[in-house]
């Protein structure tokens, strides 16, 4: 086969080429032939196999008109070079010889070309084509001009196992009498005529078609509708049919127009009663002549091939005396003389030379078959090795030849007319079938296209489980013997053997490495082992008596092996065949998950496909690993993961219909070769280094896909208990569970140094006008997010230690930040101005030259520094800033849970695996309550400490608005001098642009918060004006009608019509300023009255100086530093008295109220009265100084009860 196979090549380029041509020519492309003569009107003129492609394919590039001398001359023209490569540099070129056995190519220009060519050379060139006698002599030209063997477009096997026919005695290949591969298939096609002319069948003559193919090429305006009614109008079926087997087996329409109608004339005769091969080829010459041909090396080389067929049945016939032999071979030689045969013999003589050639085939025609068959034939089985051959050819001819991978459209009836040739070749329907597979499966091989194989598995199973033959064809069969070469042994088979023989052989060379063959191309990996299945599986028996089971019928072969007598078996399930056995069986045998040889066989391929998978991996490991500078046991890992996963979906699927325990025997091999190199490498592990980091991970996701692989295997295999070992898992997790925990310290330290480092060179300007959060927020989101990315890139097994190490890692961090972020806010209280001291009203008659003057409220520099920094807009940034957190942290925590889930699987199974069933289930639920419980306690404690850090940023925020950004125009200047001249008008604008201010910085899920803390600080600001106004503040009855009014304006302002925060909240948080208010609008004596109550409650500890001091709705109307603050600002005698006599008061017009830029009012009074509540901050020396001013009420009250109002 090995021998054959670049002749083969070189005879499909040919036919290729000529299919080309004909493809060109038939198309619309060329729009005018011409030859010396004038134009061509018919294709049938044209010798396809003399005109140069490249010439043609230029021609029509250039406008379509064809020069047939031109293209002839191009052809011989380039047949005198080797053909050269389209390269720059013009030194390369294709060479007949093996370059591998030839070397490197050289290195040197090629020589010149000579114009001056050979005499032949010129010959050729110069010769001009009759149009008269052009014909196909591609056949003979082939055998003495120079061809090349050019890339095709299907896939050559060239190791297909032969089917072991003998060879041809004529000899196959290069000699020039011997029978070509082409010469078979014309041989083939004239048997076909003949069948089709003696079985009465008519089929019209060239003529016919050279007119209807003429009308075809000139009428290019007919459609096809009406070509199609003229070709069946002119001529039948059966022709249409002949015609393409005649295009699909590449004869030319001159040799075919010759040959039927020599057959045609011969068949009107009737002078045979049958026909067979010989008489076919006797005819022909006998009435065929030199004039028929239009060239003469054609009607040699047809000459040649019918007296080879002729000297391949008759001359080598076993039945022949020695004389008849000569006079044969004497007679083939006149035949093969030109000279004698063609010019000096008349055809009576030419008669007589073929007489003793006939009279020989006549006797031995004459001979009864040897199995009785009805129609047998001497050929049937003298020449049964030729017969074989011709009729491939002829299942060959259901191909396609421009896609040789599909069927043509007509292939069911070319069968149809192949039977009619089964008389002649000694086909029988069992025979049909399995050389019709063998067919398909040779053209699958050579295309890899899955519908043959399909195909020829149909075909196969007919012979399997076809009806049970009868003895005399089953004795024919087996005479058709086959010879094989088996371990350097000769075995003998019959055909259907030959064949069944011949597919196990290849099925099981490719199933010997099925990872390299089959996983470009899975689906055909179950295909081939269905076609095990028919034919069976290759496998040596054990010594002693064996009984073999198959399908239907029981077939025993010899096998010859020096002095040994073996047997080569192939049982059928059905029938039971008990054999003699030498030293060793050979068993053909049906696949069955329940035969222990088959089994065995089918374990031997999954142990050498893994070895060879891992031998082709590791031999390139290396130098991949040099190249892409990884470890090569991950990369090692990595692929041997590809070849478990191949196994998992793609192999063991299939394997197990027969072998359950297949996908037990890779995952074993696989673990077993990886593990033998892993253990030193996990040895030397002490740290999560780079190697350590591929390496590790690669293994246990290996270890992973081993498993699962083995854990499918062992569920399909319950039943063979005895195979289920446990897998020796690699102890992966004892060697990461400490350098993960390392690995994880370390992270923590390295982010919150980073984590400290961003937070200092934080600017509190926002990151951009969509992001308006701060830029180190995100880096230090980013930085966790890179280390959790890396801790579950880790893919490592891990169990709860290590998850909350890592969570420890982001509460750390996180917890960090925010208490630096906390740690930049000052005491609220420094925002407040010192409360003014309480005076008493009087108004002034006469001006005191000097008065006393406020004192004012002195911050250090440090926290002035640090109030200047924290403006509006930078706290607006804070809370951005936190609020990100609260949003990321949710992110963040949904991310881990969800990459935690995907490992835990693995950790489950490891642990049910590795516990007892009892403590499995108890300890995983548990497990998975302890990892809820740590993400709850970690992410909601950090989402409260964000939450309380914004309610403590937003009051600051409010604080620093009206105390301190807007003090000029709210608590210095409302109702200073009179309520009239100092109202609301001029504070809300204000109010109003901060807010807008406000609103364009903060994240719009913040606006409502910042918003009502501001209304807060402006209630708050409100009640300090009407308790801390000061000796400028006075409130007449008719005056408070006005704050009222300015009250409800401040509450609106903030309702907004409803657009703004909700009305209930606001009315909640100006409840208490309302109630300040009420007391306004009391008499001074009822006022006095409530004083005096609240001087018992102090008395008795009661007094609500010891109360929240930031909870408004507990500082009530009885509260003794809210009432005495009332009597301070009211404006009325009265009450004056009152505060002089009981307190000792100073006037309100003993002191210089004016307003400071830099300063606030304060008094040394005032921090030794009353401590401020959420409305009012007391100082560290008013808390101090509470006692004494809680005696002095006392004493006041005290005095207050002796004295009658």
């Amino acid at each position: 086969m090995m021998e054959e196979q670049p002749y083969l090549l070189l005879q499909r380029y040919r036919r290729d080429r000529r299919n080309l041509l004909e493809f060109l020519f038939s198309s619309s492309l060329i729009k005018e032939l011409r030859t010396p003569a004038g134009h061509v009107t018919s294709l049938s003129d044209l010798d396809f196999d003399n005109l140069s492609a490249d010439y043609i394919l230029h021609s029509i590039k250039s406008g379509g008109v064809v020069d047939i001398s031109e293209a002839t001359k191009k052809y011989f023209d380039e047949s005198s070079y080797p053909v050269m490569i389209q390269s720059q540099l013009g030194d390369s070129y294709f060479l007949l010889s093996d370059p591998d056995m030839s070397g490197s190519p050289p290195r040197r220009a090629p020589p010149p070309i000579d114009v001056n060519r050979t005499a032949d050379n010129a010959s050729y060139s110069s010769r001009q084509p009759d149009p008269l006698i052009v014909e196909n002599i591609g056949a003979s030209m082939d055998k003495f001009s120079p061809k090349y063997n050019a890339p095709l477009s299907r896939v050559e096997d060239v190791n297909i196992p032969p089917l072991g026919l003998p060879c041809l005695n004529t000899g196959i290949g290069w000699i020039l009498e011997g029978l070509s591969d082409d010469d078979l298939q014309e041989s083939a096609y004239e048997i076909l005529l003949s069948s089709l002319v003696f079985s009465g069948i008519e089929v019209h003559t060239v003529e016919d078609r050279r007119k209807e193919k003429s009308s075809k090429f000139l009428s290019g305006l007919k459609t096809k509708r009406e070509k199609i009614n003229q070709q069946s109008q002119g001529r039948g079926r059966h022709s249409e049919l002949v015609d393409t087997i005649r295009i699909q087996m590449q004869i030319s329409e001159a040799m075919d127009a010759c040959i039927r109608q020599r057959l045609t004339q011969l068949a009107a005769r009737r002078i045979w009663e049958s026909v067979d091969i010989p008489k076919i080829s006797l005819g022909l010459l006998n009435s065929v002549f030199k004039s028929d041909f239009l060239n003469e090396k054609s009607y040699v080389h047809w000459k040649s091939r019918q007296a080879s067929i002729l000297e391949e049945i008759l001359y080598f016939s076993a039945n022949l005396e020695a004389y008849e032999r000569e006079t044969i071979k004497s007679s083939l030689s006149k035949i093969r003389n030109s000279k004698e045969w063609d010019i000096t013999m008349s055809p009576s003589e030419r008669a007589e030379v073929l007489l003793p050639i006939t009279q020989v085939e006549l006797n031995l025609s004459s001979l009864s078959g040897k199995f009785s068959i009805q129609g047998e034939t001497y050929c049937w089985t003298a020449g049964y090795h030729l017969n074989i051959r011709l009729y491939e050819k002829l299942l060959f001819g259901v191909f396609d030849v421009l896609d040789e991978g599909q069927f043509i459209e007509e292939s069911n009836e070319l069968l149809m007319l192949n039977k009619l040739t089964w008389c002649i070749l000694g086909i029988t329907q069992k025979m049909h079938n399995a050389l019709y597979g063998w067919v398909l499966f040779q053209q699958y091989v050579g295309t890899n296209e899955a519908m043959l194989l399909e195909h020829a598995l149909r075909e196969l199973q007919k012979v399997v489980s076809g009806e049970h033959a009868d003895q005399k064809e089953e004795q024919y069969m087996d005479s058709l013997a086959c010879s094989r070469q088996y371990n350097g042994s000769e075995i003998k088979l019959g055909l259907v053997q030959a064949v069944f023989f011949s597919i196990s052989s290849w099925c099981d060379d490719k199933l010997q490495d099925y990872h390299l063959h089959f996983s470009q191309e899975p689906t055909n990996f179950s295909r081939v082992m269905n076609l095990m299945s028919a034919v069976g599986i290759l496998t040596s028996g054990d010594s002693g008596d064996i009984k073999v089971r198959f399908a239907a019928v029981c077939l025993s072969l010899c096998y010859c092996h020096a002095a040994a007598r073996l047997c080569v078996c192939f049982g059928y399930l059905g029938i039971s065949c008990s054999l003699p056995i030498g030293s060793r069986t050979l068993l053909l045998i049906r696949l069955d998950d329940s035969n222990e040889h088959a089994t065995r066989k089918l374990k031997t391929y999954v142990e050498r496909s893994i070895r060879a998978a891992y031998r082709r991996v590791a031999s390139t490991i290396d130098l991949e690993s040099k190249v892409l500078g990884t470890h090569p046991l991950a990369l090692l890992a990595n692929e041997l993961r590809l070849i478990a996963q191949r196994e998992f979906s793609v192999f063991f699927p299939v394997l197990r219909c027969w072998c359950p325990e297949s996908g037990m025997i890779a995952a074993m091999r696989l673990h077993q070769i990886y593990g033998e190199r892993l253990k030193p490498f996990l040895k030397g592990v002490s740290s999560l280094s780079e190697d350590v980091r591929s390496v590790l991970p690669a293994a246990h996701l290996l270890d992973d896909d081993l498993t699962q692989l083995y854990i499918s295997a062992c569920e399909e295999n319950r039943q063979h208990h005895h195979l289920n070992q446990d897998l020796d898992h690699y102890p992966i997790g004892e060697v990461a569970k400490p350098i993960i925990l390392d690995w994880v310290i370390a992270q923590n330290s390295r982010i919150l140094e980073w984590t400290g480092r961003v937070f200092d060179l934080e600017e509190w300007e926002p990151l951009s006008s969509q992001q308006r959060m701060a830029t180190s927020i995100v880096e230090v989101f980013r930085i966790i997010e890179e280390t959790v990315d890396q801790f579950f890139g880790l893919n490592l097994s891990m169990d709860i230690t290590h998850l909350q190490a890592l969570l420890s890692i982001i509460f750390h961090s996180l917890d960090a930040y925010l208490l630096k972020l906390l740690n930049q806010l000052v005491d609220k209280n420094h925002l407040y101005p010192l409360a003014p001291p309480l005076t008493r009203y009087e108004e002034t008659v006469i001006p005191i030259m000097k008065k006393k003057v406020l004192e004012h409220k002195l911050l250090e520099d440090g926290v002035s520094n640090i109030l200047n920094e924290l403006t509006v807009s930078k706290l607006c940034v804070r809370l951005n800033t936190l609020k990100y957190i609260q949003k990321q942290i949710g992110v963040l925590e949904d991310g881990i849970r969800k990459s935690w889930a995907l490992i835990r699987p693995s950790v489950a199974q490891r642990w049910a695996k590795e516990e007892p069933l009892e403590t499995s289930e108890n300890s995983l639920p548990s497990c998975g309550e302890a990892v809820d419980e740590l993400f709850v306690t970690t992410f909601n404690s950090i989402k409260d400490t964000a939450t309380d850090s914004i309610n403590k940023i937003c009051d600051f925020t409010g604080a620093r608005v009206m105390f301190w950004d807007l003090r000029d125009a709210f608590p210095f200047s409302l109702y200073r001098g009179n309520v009239e001249g100092a109202r609301f008008d001029g504070v809300l604008p204000q109010i109003d642009t901060v807010l807008d201010h406000i609103c364009g910085l903060i994240d719009d899920t913040l606006r409502d918060l910042v918003a009502f803390s501001i209304c807060r600080a402006s209630l708050e600001c409100y009640v300090w004006v009407l308790l801390n106004g000061g000796p400028s503040r006075a409130f007449s009855d008719s005056d408070i009608t006005l704050m009222e009014d300015d009250l409800n304006m401040l509450k609106e302002f903030f309702i907004a019509d409803g657009e703004g925060l909700p009305r209930s909240l606001v009315e909640q948080e100006a409840n208490f300023a309302e109630q300040i208010l009420s007391l306004y609008t009391l008499q001074t004596g009822t006022v006095i009255q409530m004083l005096m109550t609240a001087s018992e409650q102090i008395s008795l500890g009661l007094d609500s100086l010891n109360r929240d001091s930031h909870n408004h709705d507990k500082m009530g109307l009885e509260d003794a530093q809210t009432l005495i603050r009332v009597l301070c600002h009211k404006k009325d005698r009265e009450a004056s008295k009152f505060l002089k006599r009981q307190y000792q008061l100073p006037a309100s017009s003993d002191y210089d109220d004016t307003p400071s830029e830099d300063s606030t009012f304060g008094s040394p009074l005032i921090s030794d009265l009353l401590k401020r509540s959420s409305s009012f901050q007391w100082t560290n020396k008013s808390q101090s100084s509470f006692k004494s001013f809680k005696n002095k009420i006392k004493e006041a009250t005290s005095d207050i009860r002796s004295v009658a109002w």
